[in-house]
């Protein structure tokens, strides 16, 4: 059970400024809890991504149990996700929602590369930030 509490940014007012894992783009991502399932809104760019806003502690509490590095394997939606990394999990019918986290047709990829700062970014994992291939695990 996960002790999580959200803090005080990551409003649609005050969002969060990420950087992708390998510092090539800036993007923001807000909480938005009046929708039903309440949803993690990322803009990059024009292009707005959604996701599930329970991936946020689901995605923390299978990195605890993985309990080692896991890849990102970053993937658009339309590519398949290379087996074993976070991307895989984000939209594997075994993760705790049964299949995508990402809620906009076209769009439900990209886990690997949009989520991993963010966790980062609330101290819940540690990330490295290199050209490619970058791994997380929690803290």
């Amino acid at each position: 059970m996960s002790t999580f509490s959200w803090p005080a940014e990551g409003t649609k007012d005050t969002p969060w400024v990420l950087q992708t894992p390998p510092g090539t783009s800036n993007y923001t991502m807000y909480r938005d809890e009046g929708t039903d399932p309440p949803e993690l809104v990322c803009t990059v760019g024009k292009t707005v991504l959604k996701y599930q806003l329970g991936i946020v502690t689901d995605l923390h509490a299978m990195l605890r149990e993985h309990g080692d590095w896991m890849e990102l394997g970053s993937a658009d939606e339309q590519k398949p996700a290379k087996d074993g990394t976070v991307e895989a999990w984000g939209r594997s019918e075994s993760n705790p929602v049964g299949g995508w986290y990402g809620l906009k047709k076209g769009y439900r990829g990209r886990v690997g590369m949009y989520l991993p700062p963010l966790l980062e970014a609330l101290g819940l994992a540690e990330l490295e930030h290199n050209p490619r291939n970058n791994r997380m695990r929690a803290l």
